[in-house]
């Protein structure tokens, strides 16, 4: 008896496991007048590999959640998990990205990656070959010897997220790295980061005051409120990739940009947005 054809079966859809989960997280300061609340309670997921990015209003609370995500400052209620583990305290496993490039003034491009190395005691002639690699991905190679006085405000933020990749860390934290740089030169760097971010595929949480450079890079925005801090929205960015600079041309890019700002007029504050 003759058998049937096989017939092709459904692939199951893709279950997307968390890398960071944040769940009820708060955060109060004490003060002399009394506790102050930064943040009321959070929830939120990203997935390994994601690019999420947080926008809100100057002193919402971007900055602390970013902190509390690194294990830099303790949560006041909730947990936080990344991988599975929670969070108790400064983390092994997450490169940070600040506004500032902080390099050292008296040591290469080179040796300000490698500080990293010698800070987590890496073994040195792999981190040698880790950190040429990296630099050839952000572009700085024949710039190895150049202090940071020799580089422009956007080569010394390459130079730091070489230095925050080094170790290979699951999560990159990114405090506004781009806040101190003209606009020309942020959106190259816009178009840069998202180049190593498709190289690398980390899983990036930017912070950023701004809404366009949130949508250009993001997978999802996440909109915060005015202090204490809450979640107000996420939007999914459905936007192709890689994204070019004419992407903000586009009626879609606007009208992502047009919704999150809508938040910030309707709770009567708009900073730099």
């Amino acid at each position: 008896m003759k058998k049937d054809a096989a017939r092709p079966t459904a692939q199951p859809p893709k279950i997307h496991v968390p890398l960071i989960e944040v769940r009820g997280v708060t955060k109060t300061y004490p003060g002399r007048d009394g506790p102050t609340e930064s943040l009321r309670p959070i929830d939120l997921s990203i997935n390994e590999g994601e690019f999420v990015s947080v926008v809100g209003p100057s002193g919402c609370g971007k900055s602390t959640l970013l902190k509390l995500v690194a294990g830099l400052a303790p949560a006041s209620g909730g947990e936080i998990r990344i991988g599975g583990r929670r969070i108790v305290g400064p983390q092994t496993n997450v490169g940070i990205v600040f506004q500032n490039a902080v390099l050292m003034a008296w040591r290469n491009v080179s040796n300000n990656i490698l500080l990293q190395a010698e800070m987590r005691g890496m073994d040195m002639a792999a981190a040698r070959k880790r950190a040429q690699q990296l630099i050839e991905m952000a572009g700085l190679k024949g710039f190895e010897k150049k202090y940071p006085w020799q580089l422009s405000g956007g080569m010394q933020q390459r130079a730091s997220i070489c230095r925050a990749l080094l170790h290979d860390p699951a999560v990159m934290l990114m405090d506004e790295p781009f806040g101190a740089l003209d606009a020309m030169t942020r959106e190259k760097m816009n178009i840069e980061l998202q180049r190593i971010w498709l190289e690398s595929r980390k899983t990036v949480l930017l912070i950023t005051h701004s809404i366009p450079e949130a949508v250009f890079l993001s997978d999802r925005v996440i909109v915060m409120s005015e202090r204490p801090g809450s979640i107000a929205a996420t939007y999914d960015i459905d936007l192709p990739r890689s994204r070019s600079l004419n992407v903000m041309a586009t009626p879609e890019f606007a009208s992502y940009t047009r919704m999150i700002r809508a938040h910030f007029y309707a709770q009567g504050s708009l900073d730099d947005h």
